[in-house]
């Protein structure tokens, strides 16, 4: 049973968080250097990796504290390597 790992949902791993309305690069260093990216339907994903599900609570806790508008929120797979090749 031993110690949390990549794979599991409570230990490091990637994350897609998509919220309403476009905010400028700048805001990176407040969330935590994730890469932040405008779309064209009016929302940004923040994108990169969280260490533990305190992290994300934080980087959540900070799109709330900006009055932002939270869409989603989505782990990404744990292997970055592309499926089928």
């Amino acid at each position: 049973m031993g110690g949390t790992s990549a794979g599991s949902p409570d230990g490091p791993g990637r994350y897609e968080i998509r919220i309403k309305g476009h905010l400028a690069p700048r805001w990176a260093t407040w969330f935590d250097d994730m890469t932040l990216t405008p779309d064209t339907d009016g929302t940004t994903v923040l994108a990169g990796p969280v260490l533990d599900q305190a992290a994300l609570h934080g980087l959540l806790s900070r799109v709330r504290d900006l009055g932002l508008p939270l869409i989603s929120v989505n782990r990404l797979d744990g292997d970055p390597s592309p499926q089928g090749e």
